[in-house]
């Protein structure tokens, strides 16, 4: 029998992490002489070049790998605090997950984090795979991180259901030939090219639950096998 996996994104998808990221890494600038503005914000939601970001408006002060050490220490403090707590609804959508097959995270966040995070809350038993932003060369929107998520959890990308609230993590699910259920954050809302890709839509992971369960009942049809010959299939980072 096929089975049906869940892969999920992470932050607020899982996790209501945006204003804590948003802390850190306004601090961080803000050591640099940079002002946090609204816009910056805006700009690290699923941007998988976040540390990259933070990094350019510092002007030349601080390099990447010093913007991913300091700013994933300080949201390692803030999971331990409780100041990432999980969406509502989110732990429910991930126990249904489980009923169905094989549940798998992928997400650019740092592991540092993510690993403290996925403790902070319980989760990490019930995932079969994680993958974050050091495991794959190129972030959301490739479809790097699902394309390992899947191979790490053993089942066909079709097989796969994949739960995104970002823009560029829908394109990236989209690209590994996932079904994708959009769960946008609150208080924002999908372009027209974005919103066509999705198969189902919700508001809250809370009115996600009833879509999730009939994504994950309803098989995919088998796909027509395919004229013989070599194919390049494009793969995670080893």
């Amino acid at each position: 029998m096929r089975r049906a996996a869940t892969i999920f994104d992470l932050d607020d998808t899982l996790v209501d992490s945006g204003a804590a990221w948003g802390r850190v890494c306004a601090a961080f600038a803000a050591r640099h002489g940079h002002r946090w503005r609204a816009e910056d914000d805006a700009a690290l939601h699923g941007n998988g070049g976040w540390a990259s970001y933070v990094a350019g408006l510092c002007g030349g002060a601080a390099g990447v790998a010093e913007v991913v050490e300091t700013c994933t220490a300080a949201m390692a403090v803030e999971c331990a605090a409780g100041r990432v707590p999980a969406l509502p609804g989110a732990l429910d959508l991930v126990r249904e997950a489980g009923r169905h097959g094989p549940v798998a995270v992928a997400t650019a966040s740092p592991r540092r984090y993510v690993v403290a995070i996925l403790a902070e809350l319980g989760l990490a038993a019930r995932l079969r795979a994680v993958v974050c932003g050091e495991d794959v060369t190129s972030g959301k929107p490739a479809p790097d991180a699902y394309l390992r998520a899947a191979a790490g959890i053993g089942v066909p990308p079709t097989d796969c259901v994949a739960v995104e609230d970002s823009a560029n993590g829908i394109r990236s699910a989209f690209a590994a030939g996932m079904r994708v259920l959009a769960v946008p954050r609150a208080g924002s809302t999908l372009s027209a090219d974005v919103a066509r890709l999705p198969t189902a839509q919700a508001r809250s992971a809370a009115d996600a639950l009833p879509l999730l369960t009939r994504m994950l009942d309803l098989r995919p049809e088998p796909r027509a096998a395919e004229p013989s010959g070599p194919r390049l299939v494009r793969e995670g980072a080893p």
